[in-house]
């Protein structure tokens, strides 16, 4: 499992152009607003003010990159190196309280961010395991299906309801998934209370870092 050494905010970018330059791997988090998106960052990162959390919906306007950077041990050639890399907290979907103009800006900065950031490895979504399946958070889904962008599944707020409750709403979730795609992505299950989830999240971005490859 990845190691983080630091984590740091670097920048929050109001469209895809004034992101940092794509030139390390970089893994983004979406859901609905209020999902837990920030929390699960900080949680991830061991870091509590990393991102900022709120209970206001909408509070996500930009997109936010934190650059970490966790120790690698390079056996063969007896060496320990640095390896860096993005977190990146995108707006959620589902917005309150914003005007039309506005929703709509959010989501071609989202879309666009999406569909064309060359350096983006995977994108997680996220999904309240508190909730039975909403509309809302299956057709993003579909959208990233449609897109062709990698995404995994990740549920979160188990800590909230009883764990009969939070199973019976993510393998719901799974089934509904099911009537649209051939097969289920890869998804984790995570209480940034207990910090469930954490080591395997972490282990499975430190496989996909050791394969990236800058798009040419």
């Amino acid at each position: 499992m990845i190691h983080i050494e630091k984590a740091e905010y670097i920048i929050s970018s109001p469209s895809i152009d004034k992101c940092p330059a794509a030139d390390k791997p970089e893994y983004a988090f979406i859901g609905r607003s209020n999902v837990g998106k920030s929390s699960l960052i900080n949680m991830l990162t061991n870091k509590q003010k990393l991102a900022k959390t709120s209970n206001t919906p909408g509070k996500t306007q930009m997109i936010n990159h934190f650059e970490i950077k966790n120790i690698v041990t390079l056996a063969a050639v007896q060496k320990v190196e640095y390896r860096s890399w993005y977190m990146v907290d995108l707006p959620g979907y589902g917005f309150a309280k914003v005007s039309q103009q506005q929703r709509k800006q959010w989501e071609k900065m989202i879309a666009s961010y999406l569909k064309t950031r060359s350096n983006l490895v995977m994108t997680f979504a996220l999904i309240d395991a508190r909730h039975t399946p909403q509309a809302i958070d299956i057709a993003f889904i579909n959208k990233l299906g449609e897109w062709e962008v990698p995404f995994a599944l990740i549920f979160t707020k188990t800590d909230k309801v009883t764990q009969r409750e939070a199973s019976s709403n993510m393998q719901a979730f799974l089934k509904t998934m099911g009537t649209h795609w051939d097969g289920l992505p890869d998804y984790f299950v995570t209480s940034a209370v207990k910090k469930t989830g954490r080591d395997k999240i972490l282990s499975y971005i430190e496989k996909l870092n050791e394969g990236f490859t800058l798009n040419p």
